[in-house]
């Protein structure tokens, strides 16, 4: 089977590169440079921002369609909806449910648990998921101790931490009703929650085959804290990619 290529570019930034195209997903920043190498290839480049917050869409990625090569935005219609871009600058605008394909890739817009989708993409005979914002972001609130304070951080105040997880589990759900196997799962393993910070992406690996669970959206914790669902990617005989740094790359 035709050989995967991964780099990490920021936050819950990546590029996946097969033998036909390129990806980018929810580019923010990039400090380690990444995009030019990938920019002068002559392959075509598929730009996937899953919602308008500054951490997953950046306009800079408008500039690409000067590139030699096609260049596709698929957006989010939250992106849209927020007035972040027009509706012409958008080969295709998606909320969850939607569905687009070309000739190369297959794309459906599932849900998330913030603003915007999350994505499954098909190419080249693998299945990716990129999560967006999709995430168990109240998981901390599901221990007795803060439960009663009602209090996640700075991120929200009065939420209902066990509406909340079922809401995520049925965004869960909702997916496998799509599929039940991913090759590569990008998926938000963010010490910030605090307490059962992981909870999320154990839930994930607990209804869907994954080969590959790359975590993202850890960057105010550093690496080290996405390390931390190792453990249970083990367990589950599942690859774990435990990135040390903006740039790096591995094969799947």
């Amino acid at each position: 089977m035709p050989l995967m290529n991964l780099t990490y570019i920021f936050h819950s930034g990546f590029v996946v590169e097969t033998e036909q195209v390129i990806m980018v997903f929810d580019y923010w920043m990039d400090p380690a440079d990444v995009m030019s190498r990938f920019l002068n290839s002559g392959k075509p480049l598929y730009v996937f921002s899953s919602h308008f917050h500054e951490d997953h869409f950046n306009r800079t990625v408008f500039e690409w369609k000067k590139r030699e090569g096609r260049t596709y935005y698929i957006l989010s219609k939250d992106i849209l909806k927020h007035r972040r871009a027009q509706k012409e600058e958008a080969d295709v605008w998606l909320a969850k449910g939607g569905e687009w394909k070309d000739g190369i890739i297959s794309v459906t817009a599932t849900g998330s648990t913030d603003s915007g989708v999350s994505w499954i993409v098909e190419t080249d005979g693998k299945r990716i998921f990129h999560a967006g914002d999709l995430n168990n972001w109240y998981a901390r609130l599901l221990n007795d101790e803060d439960r009663n304070t009602g209090v996640f951080g700075n991120w929200g105040l009065g939420v209902d931490p066990v509406k909340e997880e079922k809401r995520y589990l049925g965004e869960l759900k909702d997916i496998r009703k799509v599929t039940e196997r991913f090759d590569v799962v990008m998926f938000p393993v963010d010490s910030r929650i605090g307490n059962g910070y992981t909870r999320g992406a154990r839930q994930f690996i607990g209804l869907f085959k994954v080969g590959l669970l790359v975590p993202m959206h850890f960057v105010a914790g550093g690496f080290e804290s996405a390390w931390r669902m190792k453990e249970f990617t083990d367990a589950c005989g599942i690859r774990f990619w435990d990135i040390t740094c903006e740039g790096e790359s591995m094969e799947v």
